[in-house]
């Protein structure tokens, strides 16, 4: 499979509450190591970086300015933050007019939820024209319990890849993040 080089790294959500503690998704240490490897990846190439963050409601373990709120990867100097409300990274931000600004073409994209904030920015980014990579160890979820009927729970790792498969066609997806490769775009 050819790979597309990313000239942009968005990381979705990886917030304290999620990633540590009673709150962290399955593997989440895992998950770390995959977004810390696609973050010094994309510093080393001097692309852009953008964090985005969930503001969640009022008691929610992401609730601004709680200790799970916060990023477990904070800013480095030069990169964004993006706070958003909805699922969509692009729903209410400025997130589009960063990415074009920055002459962005295709992004690297990782974090959570695989099937809610991560797949909502994913296939908004694809819908607007952007290419997408997506590595397989650089995003997560939860355990979906059972549901009505008696229909039984699915482990994160399956619901994670369901989501993978539901972003269509469009979406690069690869195994590794090491498979993931970054070089800012020349002007044009």
């Amino acid at each position: 499979m050819d790979v597309p080089t990313a000239d942009a790294l968005v990381v979705v959500d990886v917030q304290r509450a999620f990633v540590s503690g009673a709150e962290a998704v399955p593997d989440h240490l895992g998950l770390q190591a995959a977004v810390a490897l696609l973050l010094e990846r994309a510093r080393a190439a001097g692309v852009p970086v953008v964090l985005i963050q969930n503001d969640g409601m009022p008691g929610a373990v992401d609730e601004p300015h709680m200790p799970g709120w916060e990023l477990h990867f904070p800013p480095l100097a030069g990169e964004h933050v993006v706070r958003k409300t909805e699922d969509d990274g692009f729903d209410g931000t400025g997130l589009n007019e960063l990415l074009t600004a920055s002459g962005v073409r295709t992004m690297a994209i990782c974090g959570m939820l695989s099937e809610m904030c991560l797949a909502a920015t994913a296939r908004t980014a694809m819908a607007i024209g952007y290419g997408v990579i997506l590595p397989h160890d650089g995003h997560a979820t939860y355990d979906v319990p059972p549901g009505p009927g008696g229909s039984e729970g699915v482990p994160a790792h399956l619901a994670a890849r369901a989501a993978e498969w539901s972003l269509g066609d469009e979406v690069v997806i690869v195994p590794k993040a090491s498979d993931v490769s970054f070089a800012r775009r020349q002007a044009s």
